[in-house]
């Protein structure tokens, strides 16, 4: 018999700016919510004002974890120090594993309309921090999307949901990244293997999570579920839509310091002395 998760803790969205001041909404990685082992940081950007998005985020550095950016509307421009270049369009995902050290800019290519997107942070293990970078490019058309029994429409990006799997893969943590819409008077079901952290993002209308004493969890909202090997959702008034997100929890010690996320102090120092340099995408092991 499968144990439904429950919500622990309901943490709503902050706002703040990074980059060169775009507005965010952000969960994961505020005071309330340091860190969610093993996920660092979860902002989510939503504007039709260019004022609030325009600027971008131009070249910075990155070692030690993994950058995932999903976008739903608008686009956005990528490049980095090795000649890479790309668009993320609406409805695409870009899964980067910075490794090592990469520098890299992510820049609107839109003067008006709506810009809207997630950026989820993902720890790296201890062993896999200096693994040379590399990018999953992911356009809209390769990411399936299925309807279930129940009314909802999911996008799977990354792990597996009603018997097929996303095209993000070989990512340590074995990661679960879900895009679900439940319609009103719907419900999902989704197995989540005990052990595994997993939250709720709610980002439109109302979601009811939980089987027996379900919460009620408004949009703009991180529901951090605990354990069990289940989650089901329920939109009973109006349609919901949320990420589903899980991974397996690396449970190491976590250094960390603006772009650097490491295991200890000093291994912090080094890459600000790499980047200092001129050497952070040039280190070798």
């Amino acid at each position: 018999m499968m144990t439904t998760r429950r919500v622990e803790k309901l943490v709503a969205a902050q706002p703040t700016s990074d980059g060169a001041g775009v507005k965010l909404r952000r969960t994961i990685g505020t005071p309330e919510l340091d860190h969610l082992d093993p996920f660092l940081l979860l902002d989510e950007f939503r504007s039709d004002s260019v004022a609030d998005y325009g600027a971008g985020f131009p070249d910075h550095p990155h070692r030690g974890f993994e950058t995932v950016t999903y976008m739903l509307a608008g686009t956005m421009e990528h490049r980095d120090d090795s000649g890479n270049r790309g668009l993320l369009t609406a409805g695409s995902v870009q899964w980067m594993t910075a490794g090592r050290g990469i520098i890299h800019s992510e820049m609107p290519r839109q003067v008006d309309g709506l810009m809207w997107g997630f950026q989820l942070w993902v720890n790296l293990p201890a062993k896999d921090k200096m693994t040379p970078p590399r990018y999953q490019d992911i356009p809209p058309d390769a990411i399936p999307e299925r309807t279930t029994a129940g009314g909802a429409r999911v996008r799977v990006i990354a792990g597996e949901a009603e018997g097929i799997g996303g095209p993000v893969k070989g990512i340590a943590t074995s990661p679960l990244y879900l895009d679900v819409t439940v319609p009103a008077g719907g419900r999902f079901d989704q197995p989540v293997p005990a052990g595994m952290t997993a939250a709720c993002y709610v980002f439109e209308g109302t979601a009811a999570i939980g089987s027996e004493g379900a919460l009620t969890v408004p949009p703009g909202s991180l529901a951090v579920l605990g354990d069990g090997d289940s989650v089901t959702v329920a939109a009973p008034a109006v349609a919901a839509r949320f990420l589903l997100l899980a991974a397996r929890p690396l449970r190491e010690p976590i250094a960390r310091y603006g772009p650097f996320v490491m295991t200890t102090r000093d291994e912090v120092a080094q890459a600000f002395r790499d980047y200092q340099s001129g050497t952070l995408t040039r280190y070798k092991t």
